[in-house]
């Protein structure tokens, strides 16, 4: 017996001893995953999961750990195992797991959490993007297969991305030894350090070998993404929050990353490194890109105002070497995923990377046109073998020459990150088609021969046409691009829409409908209907005419000058609110009320009758014990103009 109680009191001490063990485990992950040092914080949670300890959180931020360190495919296993325990999660998990399964090729499935996704969230760009386009991966094969893509032959074993164009020179960050045995590591990937690199670009798309950039610009942090003005006397770059030997923090103790300018001397070297205005010690700010007149300056943040975890800005340069205040780019081209490492081609288009956007996994190379306004239209994925389905990102091209450079993270890389070169053998284009039938507003009959204008989004005329036998006109248009467009025909009235294409679709089918001028009316017509009058409102438990309303009545009343054979019934109409009976009277009243209006302006009272229908003949579902807004109800309290008689 003492022996028994001696067993099961070692076997209560070893599960006592192994709870408390995984309990200061799970404590030290949770601290290092909220400082952002997830290398650290994926070992621990690991430890424990090996074990068999399953647990919802743990499962969300091992797979949240590998997400943010770009490492997909191990994402995914551990958001398989917090689905399969754990189904009912909030939306952006659902959003997280379908790129996770992306990165295994698995878009059935990931389209059916993006499913999920979008039931899930009601104002999200990402699921609105989604639902306007679910035969993504068809345009993404359509646009693919324009290009040759080699290694950039600049690669190391580390982490080499984010280049740049400088002269016959290309520009990058590199992971890649720093010197010294105690070198400094990157906490959130436990790499090291980027510093900028650079290497001749050879006439026959060669590369030379890479050498480290000027001294005074690498620092013992960060440095990465740099721009070149065109005379390459001024440089724009991404270093953490370090200048002058003092390194900066937000309020958690975290590093982020600031945008600085420097500019070349006489002597060839990079001096005067100033920070810009529009950092913040609280916010990243980062990846810098030029306009094709150096005027404005693009870049990605997630400072106060952005849409998602990141977002693309633009601010202006100013004459004096000031600047403005960073405006963000909008709805346009952010979404609340990532967006960043924009890039402004000779071409005036817009490359940027995103993940909030429909694409082969992870972040994937957009491109967009920029119109005079500054706005957006015709973003398109760039396909394979640009994309693929993991990271991909800072893009470059010499459009001189359609040869460039791009970043990404996906498999048989050398390094962690590598830079890859291509060709692009043919420029994307997006033509679509914008179509639609023209018809008849009372009969619905096709109108062959209605002539359709295109205008541009100032009113400027770009095209026009007839339409065909079958009532159909036809335009060829730009992807994601804003038009007017008007449609006249004899008899008809002009009418003038606002059109604005799809971003992806090819083709948006626009349907236009005319309305006759004299339109014809015989007895039992609604005169307010035929002429297209608002019906004529009463406020609540009132009986006398709105101004609004006075204003519409005139127009039966010129109708009714203008035709003195014609006779009409007004009916009133009420609310369900009160009581049949009040309403009954109250409705009568206002019978009453409106014929009385018409003899006061002139049309004889033999002309004229009312009656009330109270709330009889309700227009919508708000009947007594309904739920409705105030807006609903007022919709049932109006009158209508029935013809009883024409001579």
């Amino acid at each position: 017996m003492k022996i028994k109680n001696i067993v099961y009191s070692l076997f209560l001490s070893f599960f006592f001893v192994n709870g408390f063990a995984q309990k200061t485990i799970l404590s030290k992950a949770e601290k290092e995953y909220n400082s952002y040092a997830f290398v650290d914080a994926i070992t621990n949670y690991e430890k424990v999961a090996e074990k068999g300890y399953q647990d919802e959180k743990m499962f969300q931020k091992l797979g949240n750990a590998y997400y943010f360190k770009a490492e997909l495919p191990q994402s995914l296993k551990w958001y398989d195992q917090l689905f399969s325990s754990y189904p009912d999660q909030e939306a952006e998990y659902f959003y997280r797991y379908s790129q996770a399964l992306k990165s295994s090729g698995n878009y059935v499935k990931a389209d059916q959490m993006l499913e999920q996704f979008v039931l899930k969230t009601k104002k999200d760009k990402r699921a609105e993007l989604f639902s306007e386009n679910r035969t993504y991966l068809e345009e993404i094969k359509a646009n693919s297969n324009r290009y040759e893509v080699v290694d950039a032959e600049v690669n190391s074993e580390f982490s080499d991305y984010g280049s740049a164009f400088l002269g016959t020179k290309l520009v990058f960050a590199s992971a890649r030894d720093t010197g010294g045995v105690s070198k400094k590591v990157f906490k959130w990937t436990n790499k090291s350090f980027t510093n900028l690199y650079w290497a001749e670009i050879k006439p026959d798309g060669g590369m030379g070998k890479p050498e480290r950039f000027e001294r005074k610009i690498n620092s013992k942090f960060n440095e990465s993404t740099p721009v070149f003005t065109q005379d390459g006397k001024t440089m724009y770059f991404t270093r953490n929050n370090f200048l002058e030997g003092k390194r900066g923090r937000d309020t958690n103790k975290i590093t982020l990353l600031k945008l600085y300018k420097a500019v070349l001397n006489n002597d060839g070297q990079w001096v005067d490194v100033k920070e810009l205005p529009f950092n913040s010690n609280n916010y990243s700010v980062a990846h810098p890109a030029l306009s094709i007149d150096e005027k404005t300056l693009y870049f990605a943040s997630d400072m106060p105002g952005t849409f998602g975890q990141s977002d693309l800005f633009k601010v202006k340069i100013n004459e004096d070497g000031t600047y403005g205040s960073p405006e963000n780019l909008g709805s346009q081209i952010n979404t609340e995923g990532r967006e960043t490492f924009p890039f402004i081609s000779s071409d005036n288009d817009l490359y940027f990377a995103s993940d909030g956007r429909p694409g082969l996994g992870g972040l994937d190379v957009f491109v967009a046109k920029i119109e005079k306004d500054g706005s957006f239209y015709n973003i398109q994925n760039l396909g394979e073998p640009i994309n693929s389905t993991e990271d991909d990102f800072a893009y470059i091209i010499n459009t001189k020459n359609r040869n460039g450079f791009f970043s990404s993270n996906r498999e048989r890389g050398k390094g962690y990150d590598d830079i890859y070169r291509f060709v692009e053998n043919e420029k994307l284009t997006c033509d679509a088609i914008l179509t639609g039938i023209v018809t008849d507003f009372d009969s619905k009959q096709i109108l062959i021969g209605a002539k359709v204008t295109l205008f541009d989004n100032d009113f400027k005329p770009l095209q026009v046409t007839q339409t065909d036998a079958n009532g159909r006109y036809k335009f060829p248009v730009d992807c994601g691009k804003s038009y007017y467009i008007r449609g006249e025909k004899e008899e008809y009235q002009t009418k003038e829409d606002f059109v604005r294409t799809n971003f992806y679709s090819k083709n948006k089918e626009y349907p236009l409908v005319l309305e006759r001028r004299l339109k014809p009316i015989s007895v039992g017509t609604d005169l307010a209907k035929v002429l297209d009058i608002p019906i004529i409102y009463f406020d609540l438990d009132k009986s006398f005419i709105r101004k609004d309303a006075a204003f519409e009545l005139s127009k039966i009343l010129a109708v009714m000058q203008e035709h003195p054979g014609l006779k009409i019934e007004v009916r009133s109409h009420t609310d369900s609110r009160q009581s049949a009976k009040y309403n009954q009277k109250l409705s009568d009243r206002r019978a009453k009320a409106t014929v009385a209006w018409l003899i006061e302006n002139g049309i004889n009272s033999v002309r004229l009758s009312g009656k009330g229908f109270g709330e009889s003949q309700l227009v919508n579902q708000c009947a007594d014990g309904v739920k409705c807004t105030e807006e609903e109800h007022q919709a049932n309290r109006r009158s209508e103009f029935i013809i009883v008689s024409m001579q």
